[in-house]
């Protein structure tokens, strides 16, 4: 039985974004998922700034622009008559710190059909119609079970496996297992994971996507009509001459139980609320019903098998959260396996993950219900509409893990100092090669599966120096000498970059000293989080959370077997 280094389950986002992140770093991955063919759903419409900013780190974002579109204005309607309209994204502009103002509407299968092209550059395809069904996790002899959650406990707890059965076919051996298997999971099943939460019976829509004839709706709004006694959407997508994604309350019987959406029901509500005739919608494709479903599951790992995207938490659609809060447990979870799969950096790495995603997901499920009771209250009146969901909360650019212990490092920053402070996202400034002059921006740095040392200032050079020599030859680490506009960089070495405009000192707040010889230093994270900012004379701080990370580097070559734990 062949060993794969993780067996990701469902092809989802969450599973392919994770999928990308880990072939790129050189690991064997399997991607299984339970449906035959690749699934065409009509729930997402889009990536958020936040995946944008991952979608571009794994190359794949300029396809993803150039197969959407931008978000389109509203237009509102009453009594099948325009009342209004709204463009929340209207003062949405890229910044200097942020590449991307505004999410960007795509369809799912559209978007997944890129993360799969991506994939397969790496030699790795999704495996259809593969059920997993059976997981079980080998025993180490020689250990018992020390880890904090008992059984289930830290790496110590079980063996070096995951032993795979599925519906049909042979069994499967992986290192680790991430469950990326959507709301009804049966990673989390088998795992006995409890998944609390509610299920509003009552806030139901139903879904589908649908042709509508050619010119009957102009197709730059995004129609939305609310009446009292139920409502329609009809959302053009992208890519296409005449489809559209349509919303609507349900038909209900005359106990007023929700019915199932048919193609023929879509129509009596198409002719009931807008001023179009049922005819008009001439086909309608992947129906589903739509539930408000608030959920989570209590913990993301159980031993060598971790949750991500909807199998870890779902919540209300308001805001579009769902697959971005998926993308994004993806690109978190990704760097860690890694390093612990190398041998870099001890398997308790893996612990930050539910550390810092959990609580991420316990906020999203209230802010999305928010949103959702705000949209409510806002429909009830003529004229409001979805974007009473759209506040700066959706961008996904907020998000930080400031509690998290990989933010523990370097000195702490005193109330209103600028700049981010350790676990906040790593600020984008647009930025010139020092020894070419071409323009680049600082997630273009980022960019690659490695973890960045940002040196400011002249004080900075012994610490860039001595990280360079200690991970140099590992690819794993890189450092950037970050110089000011004014500041001589004769002896630039290749990849240090010029803060011309000044947009990377306003942007992490180093502006501010004024010793010249003084500097600071950033440790940025693979996934572009801020791992420690600290003076440039404290290389102790950024000596031992590379450590934690990467190990030793090149002083002190360890085999995968060996890891020493640096706590």
């Amino acid at each position: 039985m062949g060993m794969t280094d993780v067996l990701i389950v469902g092809a989802g986002p969450t599973g392919l974004v994770l999928a990308c992140d880990l072939a790129r770093r050189g690991a064997a991955v399997r991607v299984v998922d339970r449906s035959p063919a690749p699934p065409r759903t009509s729930r997402a419409k889009g990536p958020n700034p936040r995946s944008l900013e991952i979608l571009d780190a794994l190359g794949v974002a300029e396809e993803v622009l150039a197969a959407g579109s931008a978000p389109l204005p509203m237009l509102k309607y009453r009594d099948r008559r325009p009342v209004a309209e709204a463009d929340p994204w209207a003062d949405s502009a890229p910044s200097a710190d942020a590449r991307y103002g505004r999410g960007w509407l795509i369809a799912q299968w559209r978007l997944e059909g890129i993360l799969r092209d991506r994939l397969a550059g790496y030699g790795v395809r999704v495996e259809p119609g593969r059920e997993v069904v059976g997981l079980a996790q080998g025993r180490n002899e020689d250990r018992s079970g020390s880890g904090s959650d008992g059984d289930y406990g830290g790496h110590g707890a079980y063996g070096g496996h995951v032993d795979v059965t599925y519906a049909d076919g042979p069994a499967g051996r992986a290192r680790y297992v991430v469950g990326c298997d959507g709301a009804h999971s049966s990673v989390r099943k088998l795992l006995g994971i409890p998944f609390e939460g509610t299920t509003a019976e009552d806030q139901v829509m139903v879904c589908g996507d649908v042709d509508l004839a050619d010119g009957v709706l102009d197709r730059t709004r995004w129609h939305q009509w609310f009446d009292e006694d139920g409502a329609v959407m009809l959302c053009p997508i992208p890519g296409t001459r005449t489809g559209w994604w349509f919303q609507a309350g349900p038909e209900r019987d005359g106990r007023g139980r929700p019915l199932a959406p048919t193609a023929d029901g879509f129509r009596r509500l198409l002719a009931h609320h807008t001023a179009l005739p049922g005819r008009a919608l001439t086909r309608a494709e992947l129906l589903s019903t739509y539930r408000v479903n608030v959920r989570m599951a209590d913990r993301f790992r159980a031993g060598r098998v971790l949750l991500a995207g909807d199998a870890a938490h779902v919540h209300a659609i308001a805001g579009g959260l769902g697959m971005n809060t998926g993308i994004q447990d993806a690109f978190n979870l990704g760097w860690k396996l890694g390093l612990v799969l190398a041998g870099h950096a001890d398997a308790e790495l893996l612990d930050t993950y539910e550390e810092e995603r959990l609580p991420v997901a316990a906020r999203t499920l209230d802010l999305t219900s928010e949103r959702l009771r705000a949209t409510l209250e806002a429909i009830r009146r003529p004229g409001g509409g979805l974007d009473a969901a759209i506040t700066p909360d959706t961008t996904g650019l907020g998000v930080g893990y400031r509690w998290s212990s990989l933010a523990a490092g370097g000195r702490a920053q005193e109330a209103g100092e600028p700049g981010p402070r350790a676990g906040d996202r790593a600020p984008d400034a647009p930025c010139a090669d020092a020894t070419t002059g071409e323009r680049t921006r600082l997630h273009r740095v980022f960019a690659g599966p490695g973890t960045t040392v940002l040196g400011f200032g002249p004080g900075s050079a012994a610490v860039l120096r001595e990280t360079a020599n200690a991970y140099g030859g590992d690819a794993g680490v890189r450092v950037c000498r970050v110089y000011a506009a004014h500041e001589d960089r004769a002896g630039a070495e290749p990849g240090a970059v010029v803060d011309d405009a000044g947009h990377v000192a306003a942007a992490y707040g180093t502006g501010a000293s004024g010793d010249p010889a003084a500097g600071t230093v950033v440790v940025v994270r693979p996934d572009h989080h801020v791992g420690v900012l600290t003076p440039a004379d404290d290389a102790r701080s950024v000596r031992e959370y590379l450590r934690r990370l990467h190990g030793t580097g090149r002083s002190a070559e360890r085999s995968p077997g060996m890891v020493d734990a640096a706590r």
